[in-house]
């Protein structure tokens, strides 16, 4: 099987295409920058603003909780991705 020109252009631009790509995926961005890690803490609730709750986190980043049925002042075990603001809560 005899490749002509074009296709020979074509198999080269799309092999630089696919060098390109991975040296982008593991060099350039980190394909497990995407999964974040998990950090379990507990937490003071701040504020409870109609069923969505506000907690103070080491990382400095307010976490918002949807779905909270906890009161200002109660202490909660929350679970949040690194550098994510919003979390759940593992435990009251």
């Amino acid at each position: 099987m005899e490749l002509n020109t074009s296709q020979k252009t074509g198999l080269v631009f799309g092999g630089i295409f696919a060098v390109v790509v991975i040296v982008m995926s593991t060099m350039v961005f980190p394909f497990w920058n995407l999964i974040r890690e998990d950090v379990f803490e507990e937490v003071l609730i701040l504020n409870n603003d109609n069923g969505r709750c506000y907690v103070e986190t080491v990382d400095s980043i307010p976490k918002i909780i949807d779905n909270c049925n906890l009161q200002p002042g109660d202490k909660a075990q929350i679970k949040y991705g690194k550098g994510l603001a919003w979390a759940t809560i593992i435990e009251a």
